[in-house]
């Protein structure tokens, strides 16, 4: 059944929605996420939806502008010594925690210590502090054993496991596993009473949420929550999520679907807007550790045969402004990216012969490829099934196994062989400010079993990237940049496949939409 048909058998009428009064309906955003949120941590997981919930619920001591320039955000201001080795963060007066307790620089020390355990940028800075110090409640003296210039780009990243602030005693209780309890200085209160998962979460406005001055802008700025509740409704049939949305049932879709956006243009009570300027990566991420993607030649054998336009085509319903091209390991949206695999990328397509011969000179022996297809996901279901297309036809054994997000989440997890259920290829995708330079670009650091699954290992990309990070010039920055893209080339820990634009969709009584990696909570209003 298409969606189209499907829309007229499950009309949004049916969904089951909360009975609420007309005034508190006003005071309610509803908001239908892209996937379920699996996980509540958001330092834990880099999950696109566990960052945008930890946005709802904490807060960073740095925020970031959309040229990825830091600012002030839970701090107050900042001091670094002469020799650059002692960061003073002065913390800003009157901020709380939800249950009431003041934030104490203490609980930043433990939040930056737990963060720099889990995180790729979090990694590299934790390597070069010395020692947290806190001489008074709002005082942070972060001493480090060598100089690090991007400190406050770190501590303010904004996706893809930001540095929250939580307090100490929950931090120290699950250092290294997830957290169970909500308790932020965010703009709003998790509400675990009325969680219901794959269903129901929500959300309550945080009265003692002391919000900037500045305009808001990405995840810097005034903060400020119009609604007294934020309500996430989890609906896995995007075509009936839509007809919510035109009846009025819900006021937010987080990522419109391509091929519903004409029936939503056509609502004159509905607004489509451009999610993310700087556009979303879609990727293909390789399992490194057992056959056959262990095998570096095999991997660029894939990047040969791959057709970025099927993959974005599929995504985006083919609109011509939705995508673009990008012949490169890193976006090709930020700026001073140089398309440099214009020679490679897609050089085998149409070509059966030569794809014959070089699938034979990569040494593949007919292992079998396990495909993980998040089917619930709208922006990743139709990647899985054009993979498996492709590789059948290049002569590969492959296996498309359908699941939901939450199911690949843990499955991704496992480094078993595919016959123990393992797994061969995911597919995922990165808002491209998350991977914008050499440390933060998870996708191909080579941090081996402390990375993203698929543990990518390369001791030649960690040197050249900890190299990176210390080059005090721009032109030695841009050398080794350069030498880190060409190495990525060579050795395709992850295949990019272009670069789309994804559409958010609300009610037109909504103003105040931000531009961002996620959808945020704040500056939204109703009138």
């Amino acid at each position: 059944m298409r969606r189209r048909d499907l829309l007229k058998a499950a009309p949004a009428a049916l969904l089951p929605m909360p009975a609420l009064g007309q005034n508190m309906r006003s005071r309610t955003l509803r908001l239908v996420p892209s996937t379920d949120l699996v996980s509540l941590d958001p330092v834990i997981s880099t999950a696109l939806v566990a960052v945008q919930h930890g946005y709802h619920v904490f807060d960073t001591l740095y925020g970031v502008d959309g040229q990825m320039r830091p600012h002030p955000q839970m701090a107050e201001g900042h001091q670094v010594s002469d020799d650059n080795l002692t960061w003073t963060i002065r913390l800003r007066d009157g901020l709380r925690f939800h249950d009431g307790e003041p934030v104490r620089s203490r609980d930043c020390a433990a939040s930056l210590e737990r963060w720099s355990r889990r995180d790729v940028y979090g990694r590299v800075y934790g390597a070069a502090v010395e020692a947290y110090e806190t001489p008074d409640d709002r005082t942070l003296r972060i001493r480090l054993k060598t100089p690090f210039p991007r400190l406050l780009q770190a501590i303010g990243k904004p996706h893809s496991s930001p540095a929250f602030m939580m307090p100490e005693r929950i931090v120290k209780a699950s250092p290294d596993t997830p957290i169970s309890e909500m308790v932020g200085s965010g703009p709003y209160r998790f509400l675990a009473s009325e969680m219901d998962s794959g269903n129901l979460f929500a959300y309550a406005k945080f009265d003692g949420y002391r919000p900037r001055d500045e305009a808001p802008n990405w995840t810097s700025g005034g903060k400020v929550a119009h609604f007294d509740r934020v309500e996430w409704r989890v609906i896995s049939d995007k075509s009936t999520a839509v007809s919510a949305l035109l009846q009025g049932e819900v006021d937010w879709i987080e990522n419109l679907p391509a091929d519903l956006e004409p029936l939503a243009a056509r609502s004159r009570d509905v607004r489509i807007q451009n999610a993310d300027t700087l556009g979303t990566v879609l990727v293909m991420r390789f399992n490194h550790l057992t056959a056959p993607f262990n095998n570096p030649a095999l991997r660029r054998f894939v990047l040969e045969v791959a057709k970025q336009s099927d993959y974005l085509a599929t995504v985006t319903g083919g609109s011509p402004d939705a995508w673009r091209e990008c012949a490169a390991m890193y976006p090709c949206t930020i700026a001073g990216v140089e398309e440099i695999g214009k020679e490679r990328f897609g050089r085998l397509v149409g070509n059966e012969a030569a794809m014959r011969e070089a699938l034979r000179a990569t040494g593949y022996n007919n292992e079998k490829i396990v495909i993980l297809n998040p089917a619930d996901s709208a922006a990743l279901a139709p990647l899985g099934p054009i993979t498996a297309d492709l590789l059948k036809r290049a002569g590969l054994n492959v296996d498309l196994q359908d699941m939901d997000w939450g199911t690949l989440l843990q499955r991704r997890g496992s480094k078993a062989p595919v016959e123990e259920n393992g797994w061969s290829i995911f597919h995922s995708t990165w808002p491209s400010i998350a991977i914008a330079d050499p440390v933060q670009n998870t996708t191909m650091r080579g941090e081996g079993s402390r990375g993203w699954p698929g543990w990518y290992e390369s001791a030649e990309m960690e040197s050249l990237t900890a190299r990176w990070l210390a080059a005090t010039d721009t032109a030695a920055q841009a050398r080794l940049q350069s030498e880190i893209h060409a190495l990525a080339l060579r050795e395709v820990p992850t295949l990019p496949l272009g670069i789309y634009f994804p559409k958010t969709a609300y009610r037109r009584d909504l103003t105040g939409v931000l531009d961002g990696s996620v959808r945020y909570p704040w500056n939204v209003r109703r009138g």
